[in-house]
């Protein structure tokens, strides 16, 4: 059994606990990541949704379907980028989580970079991690 993992957006407003493994670890260069983070690439783990809880008192946690069956939800407080989630298909069940918004620290066993053909020409990939176009 994994040890929870806590995290939460900038304000705090929203807040989340992981009770199991986080995997799948990816760092998307594609431009809506670009785009939804403000920054070269978003790094996003990856949970199934059952374990997952959220806790949003305020109802402030929002969502934006970037791509059809493509969710990105965010803290309409701070502006901050929460998780991303497909609600059709083989990975329906599953929920990535921002890995910046981890609370608790996190060693990922295994990373690989998506979409590095639409990666930002200042940044230059240096790890040894796998690169899927």
């Amino acid at each position: 059994m994994h040890p929870p993992h806590q995290g939460s957006c900038l304000c705090g407003a929203v807040s989340y606990q992981v009770d199991g493994a986080l995997k799948a670890v990816t760092h998307c260069h594609c431009h809506k990541c670009q785009k939804g983070h403000g920054a070269a690439f978003a790094t996003y783990a990856s949970t199934p949704r059952s374990h997952l809880v959220i806790r949003d008192p305020g109802a402030v946690l929002k969502h934006y379907e970037s791509s059809p069956g493509v969710l990105r939800q965010f803290c309409s407080n701070c502006g901050s980028s929460l998780f991303w989630s497909r609600t059709q298909g083989e990975f329906a069940d599953w929920i990535s989580i921002a890995a910046a918004t981890l609370d608790t620290p996190f060693s990922p066993p295994k990373q690989k970079h998506l979409c590095v053909q639409q990666k930002v020409a200042w940044h230059q990939i240096l790890d040894q991690h796998p690169q899927v176009e």
